[in-house]
């Protein structure tokens, strides 16, 4: 049995699962789910795609071809999806994580990767990371941070995948200031205006909206609202995360916001010249954070505000 730990704080709840890609199993608030319910099965088999959410590092989303393009090198990447021609996620959400800190309302957990022998191809530099998890009564905040274990510098992004509940019912609202289309892998072509079937700056019901996209030049929060649950949340995040990737898949009663860093297959871009990808370079021994903060409250009928 997967080993967890509980935090409380008032009316929330949250629930880690340390071992399986250091993710969140449950985030509850009154009893109510606000993060989207795992399994026991799913917990049992260690299914972290099947969590309620997981970090992202040393890279959100995709890389094309599963080839790292950097420094005049190309390293070869490990596809962790059989389905998925690129890399994607990094590898953080594949490896177990330890605990470092637990308190009531609090706990710390880490991962060391060095990168050597099989383990460069789930990323060829070494770092070391943590997640510390900070829960109070209305707010839940995760700080992701990353440290250069090794002697060179290396590219590198942070992000959340958390997944909500919803129906087509659930108002979303976020304002961006582009979003990235993409071809049928879901690799980014082209930067456009986003289209009046994607704008949710004034928030709105989901509907039958379907999406996989990067949007460009978040401004937080991103809210949700259940009419159906009396609940709403608002998503934010550091200004390092200038990219949103929205994930509503068809037919199904979840949804992704997660903020990150970077835009999709960011670092490969970069080497081919393309600026305001959002890639980041860490230096031998350096050290960089961002946080999220997932803030709960009760909600009426009427359409929060961004």
């Amino acid at each position: 049995m997967t080993a967890t730990i509980e935090l409380r704080a008032g009316l929330a709840r949250l629930t880690l699962a340390p071992e399986i890609g250091g993710a969140i199993a449950a985030y509850e608030w009154n009893g109510k789910p606000i993060l989207r319910p795992t399994s026991d099965e799913a917990l049992a088999a260690g299914d972290v795609r099947s969590f309620s959410s997981y970090p992202l590092i040393p890279f959100s989303n995709r890389i094309a071809d599963a080839m790292l393009h950097w420094g005049g090198e190309a390293y070869p990447l490990q596809r962790f999806l059989p389905e998925e021609s690129h890399a994607i996620h990094g590898n953080g959400w594949r490896r177990a994580w330890n605990i470092v800190e637990q308190a009531p309302t609090r706990a710390t957990v880490e991962l060391v990767h060095d990168a050597a022998g099989d383990n460069a191809r789930e990323w060829p530099f070494p770092y070391r990371a943590r997640q510390a998890f900070d829960l109070a009564a209305d707010t839940l905040t995760l700080t992701l941070t990353i440290f250069n274990t090794g002697g060179a510098p290396f590219p590198f992004g942070l992000g959340w995948h958390p997944f909500f509940p919803c129906n087509a019912a659930t108002v979303l609202g976020f304002v961006a200031g582009g979003v990235w289309r993409t071809d049928p892998t879901l690799l980014p072509t082209r930067l456009d205006p986003v289209p009046q079937a994607w704008n949710f700056g004034a928030p709105r019901p989901i509907a039958a909206t379907t999406l996989d996209n990067c949007f460009a030049g978040w401004q937080p929060p991103a809210t949700l609202r259940w009419p159906d649950r009396g609940l709403a949340v608002a998503v934010t995040a550091d200004d390092a995360c200038e990219h949103l990737v929205v994930f509503i898949p068809p037919d199904r009663d979840y949804l992704a916001v997660e903020p990150v860093t970077h835009m999709t297959n960011a670092f490969n871009r970069a080497t081919a010249g393309q600026l305001d990808t959002g890639t980041r370079l860490l230096a031998p021994r350096a050290t960089f954070s961002c946080t999220m903060r997932i803030s709960v409250s009760p909600s009426s009928d009427d359409a929060l505000a961004v």
